[in-house]
């Protein structure tokens, strides 16, 4: 317990879901502290009773089975899980594009055995480019599609994962919060260069996202 904040000093890497720079990248984020504190509150009590019964062994028999079931397997883990699964499903929730609105720009985003090629049907005239050129502080719809093998599309700091499948569209909406580079991989082993299967992506603010566009190779 002691050395656990020393080791999430670690988080903050170039893939790290602890260290998010968009909004469903913090919904994750969230999602994940609250799970771990979810699961430290159980943890602290199950040792608990078990300190309990080395220190006072005749109070621990003295209990029924009948009251370690319902104790021990309902009142105590039951509202902890409860408030886990609401807290999963309102910020699971939250990731998934609305219909309706003002839509974002779309971002083609094409895996193939074994690298990522961008395009940008929202830009007439903009080459397609391995780096992927996102707007900062707006959302993006990002369309991912496979040529070959199932892939799963992944931008930790940015957002969740999400499969590239041949002969389907999957679509994942993403926002950077701020301009700068982030890194993306492919989460999906998809064949002996899966390892090399990254790519990155720059966050630009207006006048630098529509330069990347023109000139992006």
């Amino acid at each position: 317990m002691a050395a656990t904040p020393l080791a999430l000093i670690g988080c903050a890497t170039p893939l790290s879901t602890l260290d998010p720079a968009g909004p469903a990248a913090a919904n994750i984020a969230t999602l994940w502290w609250v799970m771990f504190w979810g699961a430290t509150a159980l943890f602290v009590l199950v040792l608990g009773l078990l300190t309990l019964s080395f220190l006072r062994p005749r109070l621990i028999i003295a209990i029924k089975p009948m009251h370690w079931i319902i104790g021990g397997g309902l009142i105590m883990p039951v509202p902890i899980l409860i408030g886990l699964l609401f807290a999963a499903l309102l910020l699971g929730e939250s990731l998934l594009p609305k219909p309706g609105g003002v839509q974002p720009m779309r971002i083609e985003a094409h895996a193939s055995q074994w690298q990522w090629r961008f395009a940008y049907p929202d830009n007439p005239g903009a080459p397609d480019s391995e780096v992927l050129h996102i707007p900062a502080g707006e959302p993006v719809d990002i369309v991912v599609q496979a040529d070959d093998v199932i892939h799963s599309f992944w931008i930790p700091r940015l957002g969740g994962k999400i499969d590239a499948i041949p002969g389907h569209i999957n679509t994942i909406r993403l926002q950077a919060d701020k301009p700068g580079i982030y890194r993306g991989i492919c989460a999906e082993y998809c064949g002996p260069g899966h390892d090399t299967m990254g790519f990155v992506v720059e966050a630009h603010l207006p006048a630098g996202f529509a330069a990347a566009l023109g000139g992006a190779e």
